[in-house]
């Protein structure tokens, strides 16, 4: 969702990849907290797009197979004794975050850890607390699971003076280590890659003839980020409209969703036949709006979920409910990284530079599966830590 990337680099990439994004769209009103509005200038007549459909279609067929072997660290320092980390996170209503938290939890477990979840409950000022709480603990290491880490910069810099190592978790755009601010590595997917193939699926499911609400939180960067990217990859094809960007909070998710969804419905009707959300929850919130509606749950609109691929959205998913389609995260690899990430830390060793490959998951291929978990990185893991 891979190699080594430098994260300064990375990081400078995707931003001015989104910054780009944003400066050719300076009109939207998207990026204001509720808004939905597309201006007139983002419609673009649907009329197709043959090559960029036959495009997709590829990248959908390479994104959907789940026989890929373990293509991550195979050496690596044996297990360090006796170390605690603290896992922050964003919110643990979050499935994603709560789904890294129970990965980093069954790793710690192996290699002989302690470990502790401190929730920030979504809200700025929970999330300093949280920080605040975890740097005072004095922990071997500290997780930023799923927020800026600017948003607690008092609490970074008090981390780094007691020397304390921090690894994030979709606390950047990109995956990898970053200097400003310090982290030894931040795992993730690749964010331009969760991004097009999110954008194709749409191209591919709709033969190129789609009208498309996108769900976001710009509050979170990451997101933000990945929606842009989402936005410029759907413009690729002149017969896809983007109807509605909507920008609702995770942590506001649960009630201004099936609002917004409702009037949604009212003012496109029929014209609405895809959805992309940059977190699946947003499909479970939408789904009493679109059952009031008389909408069936297998579309239209057909939602894809670009993140995190929670257990939810696998039984929505398989039981065609209100979405068709995710890209998860490999929330447990993922978790598992992150251990051997600090493990790293402590030996005076650099970051892996291991990025887990883009997934896509449907009720043809998920074989009733509540997760994304490929084979592999647990035995991979173990060798490496020698456990």
């Amino acid at each position: 969702m891979y190699g080594t990337r430098r994260a300064a680099l990375g990081r400078v990439t995707v931003r001015r990849t989104a910054a780009a994004v944003l400066a050719a769209t300076a009109t939207l009103a998207g990026c204001e907290r509720g808004s939905s509005e597309v201006p007139a200038d983002a419609t673009t007549g649907a009329s197709g797009c043959p090559a960029v459909h036959a495009k997709a279609r590829a990248a959908v067929k390479q994104a959907e197979k789940t026989d890929i072997p373990w293509n991550g660290p195979t050496g690596g320092p044996a297990a360090v004794s006796g170390r605690s980390v603290v896992f922050v996170a964003q919110t643990m209503t979050n499935p994603g975050v709560a789904g890294a938290a129970n990965g980093v939890r069954d790793a710690a477990r192996v290699i002989g850890w302690d470990v502790r979840v401190i929730d920030g409950g979504g809200t700025p000022a929970g999330i300093q607390a949280a920080m605040s709480e975890a740097v005072a603990l004095k922990p071997s290491g500290i997780v930023i699971g799923g927020f800026d880490p600017d948003s607690t910069s008092q609490q970074v810099a008090r981390a780094e003076e007691d020397g304390i190592p921090l690894i994030g978790w979709h606390a950047l755009p990109s995956p990898g280590p970053s200097r400003h601010p310090r982290l030894f590595t931040n795992v993730t997917t690749r964010v331009e890659d969760v991004a097009a193939i999110s954008a194709q699926w749409v191209i591919s499911h709709s033969t190129g003839h789609a009208g498309v609400v996108l769900f976001t939180d710009a509050s979170i960067p990451f997101a933000r980020d990945k929606s842009e990217l989402i936005r410029k990859d759907l413009a690729t094809c002149p017969g896809v409209q983007l109807l509605a960007y909507e920008n609702i909070p995770i942590a506001d998710a649960s009630s201004r969703t099936p609002r917004e969804v409702s009037s949604l419905l009212s003012r496109f009707q029929s014209k609405w036949t895809h959805s992309v959300a940059i977190n699946d929850l947003y499909f479970a919130d939408a789904a009493p709006a679109f059952r009031a509606a008389g909408k069936k749950g297998s579309g239209p609109p057909f939602n894809i979920g670009a993140g995190d691929g929670d257990p939810s959205a696998f039984q929505r998913i398989e039981s065609g409910q209100y979405q068709t389609a995710t890209v998860p995260e490999p929330l447990s690899l993922q978790g598992w990284q992150i251990i051997d990430e600090f493990n790293r830390a402590y030996s005076g060793r650099p970051a892996s530079g291991y990025v887990a490959p883009v997934h896509l998951a449907t009720a043809a291929n998920s074989d009733s599966a509540t997760t994304w978990d490929p084979s592999g990185y647990r035995e991979g893991y173990r060798r490496i830590w020698g456990r």
